[in-house]
């Protein structure tokens, strides 16, 4: 079994993020690292943010930091990863990639601790790096430039230091002189000698300052302070004339300002009013914003709330340090102020959100300060605040993230051409279940009724240098209506456009003249309001027409073509005749090159199948120059130009090209280059669209050319960031339709459906699904598809909450104290309540989360939901510290009176620290009422451990108790025990089942392969896995194979050989089984493991299913960063070769860009085994093209070829 990996949509989750002007100049730009890829983002004008680039870099990125040489125009970027390198990358703005400008060997490869990667810190001058490991090893960098102006880095200068862990470093801005680095460390070395442990108690954290003596080349321990013992986090001060320099020492509870030669500044942080007392308070992120006359800090507590920080002081000697209450949001993992007035918040979990600063908090909020820190016998007084809406933000994007993808199921619920994803994402009462679909979002900005139905529309311009269209004509089957567009679209009746008629084409010619084909003749209208009328000729009429801005082709029946010209007096003039051998099915004319005065080329659809390409050259005489022959007739051409670019979006030079797009009957697309000096075709591409014939239409997306095909849904075919991509819309079925450009929309696209006119737009391009977010209480666990109902039965947990109506009561008490209306406004308002402005905005639990309750009090609820109405139709909160985690809907075979039940396996007081201890588990069994839409408890039956699987099995119920598999029968009052086995090594994780086989996943012990013996009512475990496997997602394959997920971020895939399954189903009295000898102290069997792929992040889930219509199976995964990818068997064998050379060849002209060795990485815990990496593969048309050409001539194919082989492969998953 071969396997071709591909991800399908890209992880969304942000690690770590760094703010820059990488481009130069004065913009600035946010560079976020989501695990393995690195995306460069930027907030258009209208306050949008927009992907320039992202890029895989086959490794795991652990710190960002941007720096600048002084008296440089742009910032680079210094990236730690686990390839035990550092990696210097400058972004080229002319082939829009990030180039490698340094790479420095330093260490193995891996997440490890004593190899530095972990932290990152540079000097705000921009003359040093430090890179540090969470152990002993930090190294230092000098960074100069040379004669040229080009960055040089200097060897490694070591600052080890053994026995010692670093929490935290950060570059001191200590002007021009000598770099200086801060770092918050701990000692061990004593109480690793220390058995009693007294020692660990007493390990004291240091502030300790490494300066690097540019004239010695040398770095050395400056200067070291005993710190809070709760420091985290260091945060830079600015100084050189600046400010006063030193470090922001983030600790639990207090921020603390420490610099050499100065007393410590202390302030507490103030913490909310219902905050229990034993929590305290951490920051997690912070983000300096600097202006030459101040500078501010804000920093973000673990809860979300939000403090800017501020310093009194004069010279270099610091009086007063300020803490004051800011605003709440989400809780982030990186911060970035951007000078424009953003606020770009890169969230742990859920949405990522761009903000717009509306004040900078100098209202009246709470404020603690450290000239009011008050000492107490209990410890320093702490300061009490009420969070509220947001004040000094305003919320004004949002970027989709699906971190952490908790469960998936691909089903097609909504009975679409496509199936839909569910997947439960994101955490406490920022969780979702999102629907995905396979397509681009739309947005919606007009839908008007029509008086009839529309058979087309078109939008026209008065003159070719208008920027927005002036008209846009409907056509009936016998009527032509007439709108013009300003600030409102009307109807007009001036326009001189014939209305009695049905029209065939509407388009400007020239550079001022309008033209309407109807039937019986052409209407030629000129600026000055002359019009001009050509008939038919007898009793035929024009069925199709083809044209561009100079030229008009028109089929009359019977298959005779007219050309016309425009000449150069503005007339339009009949130029030659030709007559085809049958009637025309459909034309199309090539734009007309720059620089010339027409297009060559029109091509001919006929229904005996053909394509034909005929010369419009006056000398040529309408010849035809080529013929290709299709599988069915066509019913729409369409040709699509890309003009020549040098660097263009993916860096490469691309010479002029002209493709010919046919949608053909049987709905295909048919996609072909032609030649621009013979009209030959070739390089001919197909792909299924849908089951109506696509009808092909020109668009601006982007200002650039793309192309609308409507089929049984809308497809968009463009070029993104290099690829030419064919993506379907999310949107209904659409007749008919035009670009649209206004000054309300400037490039939207208008259609007709039926009897309606719509107006849309076409939200963030290259992204390949469209997300609907339906909101969750608490975290989501699992969740089960109830078939007969089309509903979602899901259990949500949460650790450390309070229940519903506690939480209500809470809030109420709150409002109370502080006087404040329900929506989170005070009841008497500033300034008299006349300034609207004031208002904050009412608080949300997505916002600002739930209260913390005790670390050991669980919430949980049941619910069921129904996706189609995105009503919950039923919500049971489980009480007595109870939390589900288990869940499966069950048959018992002789409970016919039940039907379909639901059982959900809970814990009761379960508890991970010190210790995992479980107070009982419980197995709920629900009945289905009110026709599935809501749910009664039957019976709970307690049980000795948590269910963490629960399978149906044969009518009865297995359940993974702890280590114990049990099978269960329906009692009247509880379960009944029918058999079980306690021969399992850890915790039962995963259960699954196929005719008599049970398999089983163990926690920490991969697969266990099991038989039901019927006749002796006793469960076998026949085979295992040889290797331990932290397991985190299993699935079922085939009768011999299982495929499963570690905690290492691997996927794998166990089969049993096929002789020793024959033998054991062969087995008549299953005495074998029963007692054949154990191995490696397990099972006498052992099961091989077939493919091995390191996929560098925790897989949650898998499914086998197929995402397009009568496509093949493919083995989908969601990953705890967000990702969604998939897993395609090859079918042919000349496939796997090319596949596997064309990986290989890339491994070894286009090495990941931070350095990681791609097999490496592929190969992180075990050799990758029988898969082939589509991410890399699909780099290749991003190649140079020399280096493309050089490729393809290895592996005796063109470039085109083997673009399109990947473009095949990708069409068979999605």
């Amino acid at each position: 079994m071969f396997l071709y990996s591909l991800t399908l949509h890209r992880a969304t989750g942000v690690v770590c993020a760094a703010i820059g002007s990488f481009i130069g100049g004065k913009s600035q730009e946010i560079v976020v690292a989501s695990g393995k890829s690195l995306e460069l983002l930027r907030p258009d004008d209208s306050g949008k943010v927009v992907t320039l680039h992202s890029v895989e870099v086959f490794g795991a990125i652990r710190s960002l930091v941007p720096f600048r040489l002084t008296g440089s125009q742009k910032d680079y970027l210094a990236v730690g990863s686990d390839s035990g390198r550092l990696v210097i990358l400058e972004y080229s703005k002319e082939r829009n990639c990030f180039d490698k400008v340094h790479q420095e060997t330093f260490g193995k490869s891996g997440c490890r601790r004593i190899v530095p990667g972990q932290f990152l810190a540079v000097d705000p001058k921009g003359r040093a790096l430090m890179i540090a490991a969470c152990e002993k090893q930090k190294l230092v960098y000098v960074l100069n430039r040379d004669t040229v102006a080009r960055l040089t880095i200097s060897s490694p200068l070591e600052a080890h230091k053994s026995y010692t862990i670093t929490y935290s470093i950060t570059g001191v801005d200590c002007g021009f002189d000598n770099p200086v680095f801060a770092a918050i460390e701990l000692d061990y070395s004593e109480a690793d000698r220390d058995p009693t442990g007294q020692a660990a108690a007493e390990a004291q954290k240091h502030l300790t300052f490494y300066e690097l003596d540019l004239g010695l080349n040398h770095v050395s321990r400056k200067w070291s302070e005993p710190i809070d013992n709760g420091a985290n986090m260091l945060v830079s001060v600015p100084g050189g004339g600046d400010g006063p320099s030193g470090v922001l020492v983030c600790a639990e509870n207090f921020i603390i300002y420490r610099n050499q030669d100065h007393p410590e500044v202390r302030a507490v942080i103030p913490r909310r009013t219902d905050l229990p007392e034993e929590r305290g308070v951490l920051i997690v992120s912070a983000a300096t914003h600097r202006q030459k006359s101040m500078f501010f800090f804000l920093l973000q507590t673990e809860y979300g709330d939000v403090f800017k920080v501020t310093l009194e002081h004069e010279g270099d000697r610091v009086s007063e340090l300020k803490i004051k209450y800011f605003d709440t949001f989400p809780v982030t993992s990186a911060m970035c102020v951007l000078k424009a007035g953003y606020l770009f918040s890169a969230s742990e979990f859920g949405n990522h959100a761009l903000y717009q600063f509306r004040a900078i908090g100098d209202g009246d909020d709470v404020e603690s300060s450290s000239a009011s820190l008050m000492e107490t016998d209990e410890g320093f007084q702490p300061v009490f605040f009420q969070p509220r809406g947001l004040r000094n933000l305003a919320l004004i994007d949002q970027i989709e993230s699906m971190m952490p993808i908790m469960d998936m199921r691909v089903v097609n619920l909504f009975e679409e051409e496509t199936p839909q994803i569910f997947t439960l994402c994101g955490r406490g009462p920022r969780s979702t279940v999102r629907i995905l679909r396979p397509g681009l979002a739309i947005n919606e900005m007009a839908v008007s009724q029509l008086p009839g139905v529309a058979s087309a529309v078109w939008t026209v311009k008065k003159n070719v240098n208008d920027e927005f269209d002036a008209y846009m004509v409907v056509s009936f089957p016998n009527a032509t209506l007439v709108l013009s567009i300003g600030e409102t679209v009307e109807e007009v009746s001036d326009s001189k456009f014939l209305d009695t008629t049905p029209s065939l084409a509407v388009a400007l010619l020239g550079e001022d003249s309008l033209m309407q084909v109807h039937p019986n003749g052409i209407r030629h209208i000129r600026e000055d309001g002359r019009v001009n009328e050509w008939r038919t000729p007898g009793k035929k009429t024009i069925v199709k027409v083809g044209s561009n801005q100079l030229q008009v082709v028109i089929a009359l029946s019977g298959g005779e073509l007219i050309y016309f010209d425009m000449d150069m007096m503005g007339q339009l003039m009949e130029a030659d005749k030709h007559e085809m051998p049958g009637d025309v099915a459909c034309l199309a004319i090539a734009p007309v090159p720059e620089g010339r005065r027409r297009s060559r080329f029109l091509a001919v659809g006929s229904y005996d199948n053909t394509i034909r390409i005929l010369s419009l050259d006056p000398d040529d005489g309408m010849q035809v120059l080529s013929v290709q022959s299709v599988s069915s007739p066509p019913e729409s051409l369409l040709f699509l130009e890309v003009k020549a670019s040098t660097g263009g979006e993916d860096g490469a030079d691309h010479p002029a090209s002209l493709f010919l797009n046919a949608g053909l009957q049987n709905g295909v697309l048919f996609r072909t280059v032609v030649d621009m000096l013979t009209g030959q075709l070739s390089d001919t591409r197909s792909r299924f669209l849908g089951l109506r014939a696509p009808k092909l239409f020109s668009c601006m997306v982007r200002g650039r050319q793309a192309m609308l095909c409507l089929s049984s849904r809308p497809w968009l075919g463009y070029i993104h960031q290099g690829h030419f991509l064919l993506t379907p819309l999310s949107y209904e079925t659409l007749e008919y339709a035009a670009s649209f450009s206004s000054d309300q929309c400037a490039e939207g696209i208008v259609a007709v459906a039926k009897d309606q006119l719509r107006v849309f737009t076409i939200e963030r391009l290259g992204e390949t699904f469209n997300e609907s977010a339906i909101p969750l209480r608490y975290t989501p666990r699992r969740f089960v598809f109830l078939p007969k109902r089309k509903h979602l039965a899901i259990i949500e947990s949460d650790k450390g909450a309070f229940t519903a109506e506690e939480r209500e009561a809470l809030r109420k008490e709150c409002m109370d104290a502080a006087g404040v209306g329900e929506n989170g406004n005070t009841g008497a308002m500033e300034n008299g309540g006349e300034d609207g402005e004031e208002r904050d905005e009412p608080m949300t639990d997505e916002q600002f989360g739930y209260p913390k309750a005790e670390s050991d009090k669980w919430v949980s609820c049941i619910r069921i939901l129904d996706p189609r109405s995105r009503e919950t139709t039923c919500l049971l909160e489980l009480q007595d510290n109870e939390a589900a985690f288990s869940i499966c809907t069950v048959n018992f075979h002789d409970k016919d009176n039940h039907g379909t039940l639901l059982a959900v396996g809970t814990g009761k007081g379960l508890n991970f620290f010190p210790k995992r201890t479980v107070e009982a588990g419980f197995i709920h069994i629900y009945k289905f009422v009110d026709e599935g839409r809501s749910l009664e408890l039957l019976h709970k039956t307690q049980v000795d451990d948590v269910p963490l699987a629960l399978c149906q099995f044969q009518g009865r119920l297995l359940a993974g108790i702890g280590s114990v598999l049990r099978l269960y029968d329906l009692g009247k009052r509880k379960l009944l025990r029918k058999c079980e086995n306690k021969l399992f090594p850890r915790t039962i994780v995963s259960i699954h089942t196929y005719r008599d086989r049970i398999y089983v996943g163990d926690v920490q012990e991969s697969f266990h392969y099991c038989k039901y013996r019927r006749d002796e009512n006793q469960l076998f475990i026949f085979a295992d896995d040889t290797v331990p496997r932290w397991l985190t997602a299993a699935h079922h394959i085939d009768f011999d194979t299982m495929a499963g997920a570690d905690k290492f971020g691997n996927i794998y895939f166990a089969r049993l050989p096929q002789d020793t399954s024959d033998e054991i189903e062969e087995d008549p009295t299953g005495g074998r089984i029963k007692w054949e000898q154990g191995k490696l102290n397990g099972a006498p069997n052992k099961v091989e493991e077939i493919v091995q792929f390191h996929v560098g992040d925790v897989v949650s889930c898998l499914q086998k299913a197929s995402l397009i219509p009568g496509g093949g199976d493919s083995i989908i995964f969601g990953t705890v960063m967000g990702s969604l990818g998939a897993l395609l068997a090859f079918t042919s064998r000349e496939d796997v070769d090319f596949f596997s050379h064309l990986e290989m060849h890339m491994r070894q002209e286009f090495p990941p860009l931070c350095g990681r060795d791609h097999m490496a990485f592929r190969s992180a815990y075990f050799p990758v085994k029988d898969v082939i990496d589509g991410d890399l593969c699909e780099q290749f048309p991003t190649l140079p093209l020399d280096m493309q050409r050089k490729i393809a001539d290895e592996l005796d194919r063109t470039p085109g070829e083997i673009l399109k082989k990947l473009e095949d492969i990708r069409n068979k998953i999605i």
